[in-house]
């Protein structure tokens, strides 16, 4: 499991967010994501930690948190949903044509 780290400061690179989870174990992996259009961090990230110990405690520590300029939003990251669409048809819905 993952946890979610929001509200991150634009300046923020990936060796800041491990020092600052560093404090509550070990950080397996750090990951910022690039918007495809701007090149520029989306303004959150994901850390993993060794343990769910650790990323509890961290969880706990750094919730609201108050760094760089900003008040962090950090929980447990939920799974990636699909992002599909719903099953609906979209456009001309095929059964309302004429011909």
């Amino acid at each position: 499991m993952s946890i979610y780290v929001g509200n991150l400061s634009y300046e923020v690179k990936e060796d800041d967010l491990r020092h600052v989870f560093a404090e509550y174990g070990t950080v397996k992996n750090v990951q910022l994501p690039i918007d495809r259009e701007t090149g520029r961090m989306r303004g959150f990230g994901f850390v993993e930690m060794e343990s769910d110990a650790q990323e509890t405690a961290a969880i706990e520590a750094l919730d609201t948190a108050e760094w760089m300029g900003r008040s962090l939003k950090v929980n447990k990251a939920k799974p990636k949903t699909d992002g599909g669409s719903s099953g609906g048809r979209r456009g001309d819905g095929g059964s309302s044509r004429r011909y």
